[in-house]
């Protein structure tokens, strides 16, 4: 019980403070790192430690998973080559490069430990994700800098696992990357076992409290056997929350959808706002234990600078030249968008397209498509070519021809489309919210560094030399870069004059209820429309609900008419509403609509939809 009492008091700390930092204008993780570091120092307080573990394996997986929920999959997708190169590529390189620094400037620090704390300062903190969100910018930044937190902490974790095994064994290059691919490889497989699994056993629990205690558990049943086999827990945490965000809409009913959401709310504001805290409050105890061993706190400070020069500067020229190369990549984006436009027209006439046609939608010149996996003129384009695709569809070489109204070519078909109609939203996404020069310097700046450099470096052996300057040097890497970009990150936000309009998402969400509206009219006319007992509905319940639609009232009303004509109501609504969720999700798989513009529709649905329920007999819910 003696503990209850701190417990209370941060706690109570965190909301003052987040209720206090808007009116401030400065993000509550800043303010609560440096209330901590106040509160550490004073003479009633003793030094604080945290076991490491307690971050690791306990706040970081639920955390990530919160996250990782939430994270757009398209969006997501559609980024993943710059996602995965500031993830994985410029974490190898900054620990590399900063435990080389390391290795010359410390003594007695071999190469290996040089890189362990190189990885251990080289992953970005998810708090710069939240300052940007706030200030309005472009939702593609947003999507990369998440993207890159979520993934950025497993890639330097597995690099710090590795190199701490080689202070104690030679270990080569080969080995290190066979590891590493290793660990990402379970991992994602595990995660999206655990994914699936989550799914389809909620989906059978109609209890939203208990679907969401479910939930609870999810991170650590992905994270756990991950860790046992020795691949990485964090990477399959977000494998297993993208995973789920995915399917909730088509497998969670909106009580538990909404249920969820405001109770990971609650648990991730204090969990994220806690470890800030705790960060701050360690530090009495690091700066004692390096004056006892040091004398002075000079060498960490003047070290943990020139490691924050160095990882921004690694940063600058990484991102410069990523950027390059993604505007590169783009170059023949309006030419391939032409001729994928021409090859979806051919196909909604019902012409099949010609070799020269899969060509220019693979984008690949003839030589590399003959060469493909797909066969001849199919290189890697589901349904253009290869075995099962249209090639096949009508006669390809090996293939039985098959007839237009065979459900397979009409299968095949549906397929082919799918993947034009996307690859074309996916170019017009890219061109309508490019990354130029200013989102460059935003995307350099946000890469701060926060609490996972330092339960990271806590986690170094007990015998490592200089523990108590590394885990220092990289406190002050992380405090400093939080306080000095995370406090002016905003400022440069305005600067850059990088903050969005966002009429176009609500133009985008008018017509995407226009579409779901056309799709409920096509339910209620049809010719065979009954109810689940076979019998019709009242010409009555069909006016109203046809209004409804009409005037675009999608929130139910009130019902004051008899039981049986309600019951109809609610069945034909409900009926309506399902039409409207699978062509949503159906849209949602084309990329044709923005991410915000689809989860601003999904929450008018889900409203309707519990407003339609509620008016139901309890016998019935």
């Amino acid at each position: 019980m003696e503990f209850a009492p701190y417990l209370i008091a941060g706690v109570l700390a965190v909301v003052g403070v987040t209720a206090l930092a808007p009116r401030l204008g400065v993000a509550a993780p800043l303010i609560l790192v440096l209330l901590g570091v106040a509160v550490s120092f004073l003479p009633a307080v003793s030094a604080v430690e945290v076991d490491p573990e307690w971050i690791l394996a306990g706040v970081l997986p639920p955390l990530l998973y919160s996250a990782s929920v939430s994270m757009p999959a398209m969006d997501f997708r559609r980024d993943l080559k710059a996602i995965s190169g500031l993830s994985v590529v410029l974490v190898v390189i900054s620990a590399v490069v900063l435990g080389f620094l390391f290795h010359l400037l410390i003594p007695g620090i071999g190469l290996a430990t040089g890189i362990a704390l190189g990885a251990i300062i080289s992953p970005t903190d998810a708090v710069a994700t939240s300052i940007v969100k706030k200030a309005g910018v472009s939702p593609r930044v947003v999507t990369v800098l998440e993207g890159e937190s979520l993934l950025n902490d497993a890639s330097a974790l597995v690099l710090l696992r590795s190199a701490i095994a080689a202070t104690a064994a030679t270990v080569s290059v080969g080995q290190v990357a066979g590891d590493f691919v290793y660990a990402v490889a379970v991992a994602v497989a595990i995660g999206f076992v655990v994914g699936k699994a989550n799914l389809w056993l909620r989906s059978r629990v109609r209890e939203a409290t208990s679907n969401t205690a479910i939930s609870f558990v999810v991170p650590f049943i992905a994270f756990l056997p991950s860790e046992h086999l020795g691949a990485s827990g964090l990477v399959a945490v977000v494998t297993a929350g993208i995973v789920t965000g995915l399917g909730a809409p088509k497998h969670l009913s909106p009580q538990d959808r909404i249920a969820e959401k405001a109770n990971w709310r609650t648990v991730e504001l204090l969990l994220e706002s806690g470890v800030f805290l705790l960060m701050g409050l360690e530090v009495f105890g690091l700066v004692e234990e390096v004056r006892e061993e040091h004398g002075s706190l000079w060498t960490a400070a003047g070290l943990a600078l020139m490691a924050a020069v160095v990882v921004i500067a690694l940063r600058s020229v990484f991102v410069a030249v990523l950027l390059w190369l993604m505007k590169r990549s783009n170059r023949r984006n309006p030419e391939v968008r032409e001729k994928l436009s021409a090859v979806t027209e051919k196909l909604e006439r019902g012409e099949l397209p010609t070799i020269e046609d899969r060509e220019h939608g693979t984008g690949r010149r003839k030589r590399r498509a003959r060469r493909g996996p797909g066969g001849p003129g199919g290189a890697g384009v589901p349904g253009l070519g290869g075995p099962g695709g249209l090639a096949g569809a009508h006669g390809g070489p090996g293939a039985e021809p098959l007839a237009a109204d065979d459900p397979r070519f009409q299968s095949r078909m549906a397929r082919v489309q799918t993947f034009l109609t996307r690859r074309i939203a996916d170019i017009d996404y890219l061109a309508q919210e490019p990354l130029g020069r200013r989102e460059g310097v935003l995307l350099v700046w946000a890469g701060m560094r926060g609490v996972v450099t330092l339960a990271a470096a806590q986690s170094l052996p007990a015998d490592t030399p200089h523990r108590a300057l590394l885990i220092l040097i990289a406190f002050f890497v992380a405090a400093g870069t939080l306080l000095v970009q995370g406090g002016t990150l905003p400022w440069v936000v305005r600067r850059l004059d990088l903050t969005v309009d966002t009429s176009t998402e609500s133009d985008e969400r008018l017509a995407l209820l226009g579409e779901l509206s056309r799709v409920a009219s096509e339910v209620i006319d049809a010719p065979g429309l009954v109810r689940p007992d076979g019998t019709p509905y009242a010409p009555e319940t069909i006016e109203r609900v046809r209004q409804e639609i009409a005037h675009d009232d999608l929130v139910d009303r009130e019902a004051t008419e008899a039981d049986e004509q309600h019951r109809q109501y609610r069945e034909l609504r409900l009926a309506v509403l399902a039409a409207q969720r699978e062509e949503l999700l159906h849209v949602r798989d084309h990329g044709t609509y923005s991410s915000g513009a689809m989860d601003e529709t999904l929450k008018v649905l889900d409203a309707s939809q519990i407003s339609v329920e509620m008016h139901a007999p309890a016998a019935e819910r």
